[in-house]
This record gives structure tokens, sequence and C-alpha cells, in this order.
């Protein structure tokens, strides 16, 4: 066979790092970064990004050499992304704050609320309601980084940490403050708005974990191959038919559940953001899929049915 040689320079200099000698054709990324990491041990390969253009798109892990643009003697480009933090920690980690600090503000620890309020419980049921719904999302999400979710990129730049956690755990404490206050009213319909929101909250959160076991058995032999997921017997997959997204479209609905449930404005907010997040995240995915299979569902929209 025709062995290959690999210069790679740096993406912003031009400057050669390295010139790798008889690489395999059938050499994939990942080996290319592997063979770079030898050389420069600093950057290991979640640290990586390697390109066939210094402005382009990252190249998978999983492509072949031979297959890329490139004759015998190619050229590619390394950015470092920084120190890398695995998604399994990353999510353990945004969702285990939320979690403990609700029950700061519910169990109205001293120097939250003052003296005269301190460990106090409220004398409105539905405040108690909400904790125990706040409490199941996040421990569901918990529950399923451990034994569900299965993830396409391994890692993610350690610096997003620290904005994702302030986004999660400052909201989780900016509600939690409100709906547990001395001072909460419940909501305007009483029981009737309460129990029409419970029925709804928990039937998107069926929904939600559905889907992600749902997008699980996709990749079950750990495969990284991209796939169109379809609706299976449960019919809280069958949002498929209408949404590339129905994770996100149960998510949002848990959500303005939870506004409905506490009647409470920054539980509002929230929800408008996640809302505003979610529908960017699954435009990017539907248009993804759109790019990468030639028989894709048309009826699907992003998010919301026929709509959105």
């Amino acid at each position: 066979f025709v062995s290959y040689q690999v210069e790679i320079c740096d993406w912003k200099t031009k400057k050669q790092l390295c010139f790798l000698d008889k690489v395999e054709p059938n050499a994939t990324i990942r080996e290319i970064r592997l063979m770079f990491h030898k050389l420069y041990p600093q950057w290991y390969p979640a640290r990586q990004s390697i390109k066939l253009d210094p402005k382009g798109k990252s190249l998978r892990d999983e492509e072949i050499l031979q297959h890329l643009p490139v004759g015998t003697t190619a050229t590619l480009y390394f950015k470092d992304l920084g120190p890398q933090i695995g998604w399994t920690t990353v999510f353990l980690i945004e969702y285990t704050g939320p979690l403990f600090i609700y029950f700061l503000f519910y169990f109205r620890m001293p120097f939250v609320y003052g003296l005269d309020e301190r460990f106090t419980s409220s004398p409105h049921p539905v405040v108690n309601l909400a904790c125990i719904c706040h409490s199941f999302h996040y421990i569901k999400r918990l529950i399923e980084t451990v034994f569900v979710h299965r993830f396409s990129h391994g890692t993610m730049p350690l610096r997003n940490i620290v904005k994702n956690c302030l986004y999660y755990w400052g909201f989780a404490a900016w509600l939690a403050y409100y709906i547990n206050h001395p001072l909460y009213t419940p909501p305007s319909y009483g029981k009737k708005q309460i129990n029409f929101a419970v029925i709804m909250f928990l039937l998107c959160e069926a929904g939600n974990f559905s889907i992600h076991v749902a997008l699980s058995d996709l990749r079950r032999n750990g495969s990284k191959t991209r796939k169109i997921p379809y609706p299976t017997k449960n019919p809280f997959t069958w949002l498929f038919f209408f949404v590339s997204c129905p994770n996100y479209t149960y998510e949002v609905g848990t959500w303005i559940s939870f506004t409905i449930m506490t009647q409470c404005v920054p539980v509002g907010l929230f929800t408008l953001l996640c809302f505003i997040q979610m529908t960017i995240w699954a435009k990017d995915k539907h248009c993804t899929y759109l790019r990468e299979f030639k028989d894709y569902p048309s009826l699907r929209m992003p998010i919301i049915p026929f709509l959105l």
C-alpha cells in the first residue's frame, strides 16, 4: 500500500509542529491524535482539535485518512481546546448543586430568611410539592447521567463548567428563594391549578426519560455512528413523528408545568431561557440530521410540532 505523510501545523501560526512519516492509509483521526500525543504529551487526545482547514470544523475520531480530500502528503491543523472534563462529571456537578441548594431554602436556614423564620415549615402544601418535584427532576437527571446517557463527545472544556454551574446553581437558588419565602402566596386557582400542573409535570418527566432511553438504545453497542431516531412501542416516543428533539420538548413542558404549579415569576423566566436555549440546540441538531440523512422524515420540526 502507499503510505501517507502527515504534516501537522498550528492552526493560528501555520508553523509545523510535527511530521508523521509512513502513516497507513486506513489510519483514523483518533490514531493520528494518539501519534501526536506521543510527541506532545501535554496535549492529550481530548484536548486536540484536528482540522483540514484552520477555520474549518474539527475532524471526527472515526474519519479515515484516505477518505479525506488530501493527497499522500497531507497537511492537518491542530488547535488546543484547553483542559477538558468528562461529560459524566460535568452533569454530576451541574445537577447535584441545584438539588442541595434548593434544600437550604426549603428548610429555611437562618442565614437565608432571618432568625424569625428559621426551620419553620411553610403553611402552603404546594411548597412541599414543589420541593418534591424539583428534587425528583434533578435526581432523575443524575440517574440518567450514570445509567442512561451515552455521549458522542467524551469531554467538554473545563472553563465551561463554571459558566454552566453559575446558570444551574444560580437559578436554583433564585427559584427556591421565592417559592420557599415566608411571604409566598399559592397559585390563584388553588388545587385545580396545582393538580393539573403535577399531572403535566409527571407526564413530561416520563416522556423525557423515555426519549433518553430510546436515544441511548441507538448506541447500545458503543457505536458513535449517528442514526435517525424513530418512535418505538412506547407512546411517549411517538413525538418523534413530529419533532427531531422530543427530549427538549418534554424538558420545556416540565418547566412550564412547574411554572404553573408555583405561579412564580422567576420560574417563568427560567422556563423562557430554557426554551430559547433548547430551541437553539434543537435547530442545530435538526440541521445536522437533514445534512447527514437524505431520507430524514420531512414532517419533523426541531422542537414544536408543525411550528418550530
